[in-house]
């Protein structure tokens, strides 16, 4: 029996794909739209990488980057040197790492509990109106946020009426208060676009391994437990390890928007160091190097994260 199965894996060959001018012809319109997608992608994605040969140049926008002097690490070793950068660094790690964990979770348990909604008109309102947040610009967002949290914003009316506070807080003149009020920006805005693939993954679950939870006598917590969050981990890893490289994108717009002198020392990030010194003060190599460091970081987190999941037999980006 051995001997035959390996004689019939054996026998098992793939025909080699003859790709023949009949059938290039046949998919021209898709060739024609993946050539387009492909060009774009070179000249929005990849040729602009030429730029970062200012990170080790003292670039002169006179000169240009052809004829400016090669400075060789200079402005690197100039960027670990400073310690606003260190700070910045730490500020956008403990950003993106609280937006990364906050935002995961809450799509994940909407999605969940969403699912539980047995009646479908209600369920399509409530995601709906869940999902509406994403399409509101920053601006918008920081504005409510000025609103609900200033000194006779509701969320001090609410605290001050229950006898939890004394007096109104200024909720922007304290750091304590700042990385969750971008946490909570974040879930507010994100969590209903973000559980729509976890909705699509969820329904793509035999429905007939509910009916043998239901029929061993498994509740809604239960089927959620073994038959939902299992179903879905696929998606979950995927999403997770996509997400683990954005982590030093912990934001711009609502940093620079809600911040202040009275908490700039924990709302600067990667990306308004990169607007101060880069383009505020004309220092391009400076700018360019501190952006060279967030992508090459970005990148060791995949790397990393992608292995871990290789480790443990989960599913993984390459």
């Amino acid at each position: 029996m051995a001997f035959l199965s390996k004689k019939k894996k054996q026998t098992v060959v793939e025909a080699p794909v003859k790709l023949s001018w009949k059938e290039v012809k046949k998919q021209k319109a898709l060739l024609i739209w993946s050539a387009v997608i492909v060009i774009y992608g070179v000249i929005f994605y990849y040729l602009p990488l030429g730029g970062w040969v200012m990170a080790f140049q003292d670039y002169k926008p006179k000169d240009g980057l052809f004829h400016s002097a090669f400075i060789g690490l200079e402005k690197f070793q100039q960027l670990f040197s400073d310690a606003t950068f260190l700070r910045v660094i730490r500020n956008t790690l403990a950003m993106g790492v609280i937006n990364l964990a906050v935002t995961f979770v809450a799509a994940i348990a909407f999605a969940i509990l969403l699912n539980e909604v047995r009646t479908k008109g209600g369920k399509k309102v409530v995601q709906t109106i869940s999902y509406l947040p994403h399409f509101l610009s920053w601006i918008i967002v920081t504005g409510i946020l000025h609103d609900m949290l200033s000194g006779t914003g509701i969320v001090n009316e609410i605290l001050v009426n229950l006898n939890i506070i004394d007096q109104p807080i200024n909720f922007f003149a304290h750091k304590q208060y700042f990385w969750p009020i971008v946490a909570f920006a974040n879930v507010w805005k994100e969590t209903g676009w973000n559980a729509i693939i976890y909705l699509a993954a969820i329904t793509s679950i035999d429905p007939s391994l509910y009916e043998a939870a239901s029929i061993d006598g498994a509740g809604r917590w239960a089927k959620i437990k073994n038959v939902t969050l299992p179903g879905i981990r696929p998606t979950i890893m995927i999403l997770l390890l996509m997400n683990v490289g954005n982590v030093l994108n912990a934001g711009f717009e609502i940093q620079y928007l809600l911040g202040n002198g009275l908490v700039q020392s924990v709302s600067q990030t990667i990306d308004i160091y990169v607007l101060n010194w880069g383009i505020s003060q004309g220092d391009f190599s400076l700018g360019t190097a501190a952006g060279i460091f967030k992508s090459v970081v970005s990148i060791i987190l995949i790397v990393i994260a992608n292995q871990i999941a290789k480790h443990n037999g989960d599913e993984r980006l390459f």
